[in-house]
């Protein structure tokens, strides 16, 4: 029971290390090598895992052989443009000034179907309403409209507004004070509990969320009693 514990506990560390090297993709949004590389590795993962008489060994090379050629390959896509163009593909317009590119659609076994529920799930319901429509090598659907059919932006209505967006800083999460987010918004603990104290709070394991925007405003939401 230790020993299967210890091998999939070092197996599981060595694929999420292994993952996080190729990239912040999700799954969906994997190349074809990507993909295949994931399912290979899960493969040879649950081999030493269920059947103690191979040595662990076996299982961590072949993982270390593909994940090493994964990371030689991407440097060679990043290099070479007709080697990544080779291993990646190349994205295939589906729809081009409006009209159905019915020959790049057969080429990547992609049915009307298929396209017509890509283009719903981006709220476009009429095919007359698209003028580009690429599909990305990780299976996407890039869409781009027609004019008439994209709502007004406020240039075009002739609206000077002022930017208020801003991106909130984390400070704390789940009662837990995250002092690396506070020192790099310049403030400090002292700061924190001054924040605190306004709002009746005495301590931080008190907050679910507090967050710092870039225009200094304060989101603050208290943990909920528990029933």
């Amino acid at each position: 029971m230790i020993t299967a514990f210890i091998r999939t506990v070092i197996l599981y560390f060595l694929i999420t290390a292994g993952m996080r090297l190729m990239g912040k993709r999700q799954i969906g949004e994997l190349e074809p090598g990507e993909l295949v590389l994931t399912m290979m590795i899960s493969d040879l993962a649950t081999v030493p895992m269920q059947d103690f008489g191979i040595p662990l060994l076996a299982g961590v090379i072949p993982i270390l052989t593909l994940l090493s050629l994964s990371l030689l390959l991407s440097q060679l896509s990043l290099r070479n443009l007709r080697f990544r163009e080779a291993l990646c593909g190349t994205p295939s317009v589906l729809i081009r000034n409006g009209v159905l590119q019915q020959q790049a659609m057969e080429k990547n076994r992609y049915t009307l179907d298929e396209l017509l529920e890509e283009l719903r799930e981006q709220g476009i319901f009429d095919l007359a309403e698209v003028r580009y429509a690429v599909l990305e090598n990780s299976g996407q659907l890039s869409v781009l409209p027609w004019e008439r059919a994209k709502p007004p932006t406020a240039r075009q209505l002739g609206m000077d507004l002022q930017e208020t967006g801003t991106i909130p800083t984390v400070l704390i999460n789940d009662g837990r004070v995250l002092r690396k987010n506070l020192t790099a918004c310049g403030r400090n603990e002292a700061w924190l509990h001054k924040v605190l104290k306004e709002r009746r709070l005495s301590s931080p394991s008190q907050v679910f969320l507090l967050s710092l925007d870039e225009a200094g405003q304060i989101t603050c939401i208290q943990k909920e009693a528990a029933p």
